[in-house]
């Protein structure tokens, strides 16, 4: 398969190993790879036919024989060997050498077991990373990434909304002091667009298409312009393909309930914060970050729930992958943000 962008020998890499998408950064260099994290499967043989965007365009469109697996499901790793495959593949991609073993930094949700944190520096040591693997919590690694000044004796509220997890976390004087990761994130929005479209219109919808209209047509508040469109799909009854005019109003409504549950997880976090750090979220405000941010209006309906000031991060799809990029750039500063793998 062909390589781009190769790096020079030895290269440190950061990666966010997102439900969604695997984002890398490259010490000395920034993002040289942003690929949504899908791999097709030959069933027959177990081989890898495309990973990433190839990957993903061939979603719901494979003949018997070829299967989509998206490895990493809710931040964690769903199929440790073909999660290691993709792995070893973007790593190669962005590699010189498949022979040195380049230092890794990867990001993990807050709420990661013990377990799940060992499968990832596994994968991660099985695709070519050189022992031990350093892990970065998500809160942490977008916190840093979006400019936040988490080493001062001040509360910083960041709320990241990724793929799989949504991690809400408090953190001063660079630690976390409470946190909580949700489940629910982009995937279980697209998962509420499919369900509402089938009880309320007897109508299937793709995963693709669900997350079409999540990203042009999905909101949390009432838009200044409401829109309408038409989404074809099977008919539930008839078998037989259908169009609908599917208006914004009717999307936000299929939204709400995953939109809510992220909204209890903000409040249950600042019901746990300590007054002193509540009055400075207060006063600078939340940062909302990762690819939920983007959902219109979201900022406006936390803030009108919290009663907080929120701000979207610079650029919220990296934040993460930046953040785990600058914990690198410095990593012998940053070493007490990171958990070490074993060095056996």
């Amino acid at each position: 398969m062909a390589r781009s962008n190769p790096l020079a020998l030895g290269r440190d890499l950061a990666i966010d190993l997102g439900t969604a998408n695997t984002l890398i950064y490259a010490r000395g260099q920034g993002i040289v790879l942003n690929e949504p994290s899908v791999v097709a499967i030959d069933i027959t043989d177990g081989r890898p036919v495309a990973v990433g965007h190839e990957a993903k365009r061939m979603m719901g469109r494979t003949p018997g024989r070829i299967k989509t697996i998206r490895p990493l499901k809710d931040g964690v790793i769903a199929d440790f060997e073909v999660c290691e495959k993709m792995l070893r593949y973007f790593i190669q991609k962005v590699h010189a050498s498949r022979w040195s073993r380049p230092r890794m930094i990867i990001c993990v949700p807050s709420g990661i077991t013990g377990v799940e944190q060992r499968a990832v520096q596994d994968a991660a040591e099985y695709a070519g990373a050189r022992k031990p693997v350093h892990i970065i919590e998500e809160p942490m690694a977008a916190a840093i990434g979006s400019d936040m000044p988490i080493h001062e004796p001040s509360g910083n509220m960041i709320i990241d909304i990724g793929g799989g997890t949504t991690e809400v976390a408090v953190i001063s004087l660079g630690g976390i002091v409470t946190a909580q990761s949700v489940r629910v994130a982009g995937d279980e929005l697209d998962d509420a667009l499919m369900q509402y479209m089938k009880k309320e219109y007897s109508m299937a919808i793709g995963d693709r298409t669900a997350e079409e209209i999540k990203i042009h047509m999905g909101s949390a508040w009432p838009l200044d312009e409401e829109l309408t469109a038409d989404i074809r799909g099977r008919d539930l009854i008839s078998g037989l393909p259908r169009t609908l005019a599917l208006t914004t109003e009717m999307v936000r409504e299929a939204l709400s309930e995953p939109v809510g549950a992220i909204i209890d997880a903000v409040k249950a976090t600042l019901d746990r914060t300590p007054p002193e750090l509540a009055a400075d979220i207060m006063e600078q405000g939340v940062m909302l970050t990762g690819g939920g941010a983007l959902l219109a209006g979201l900022d406006r309906r936390l803030s009108h729930e919290t009663g907080m000031p929120v701000n979207i991060a610079r650029e919220p799809l990296y934040s993460v992958v930046i953040g785990s990029g600058r914990a690198l750039e410095n990593i012998d500063a940053m070493r007490g943000l990171m958990t070490l793998g074993s060095d056996e």
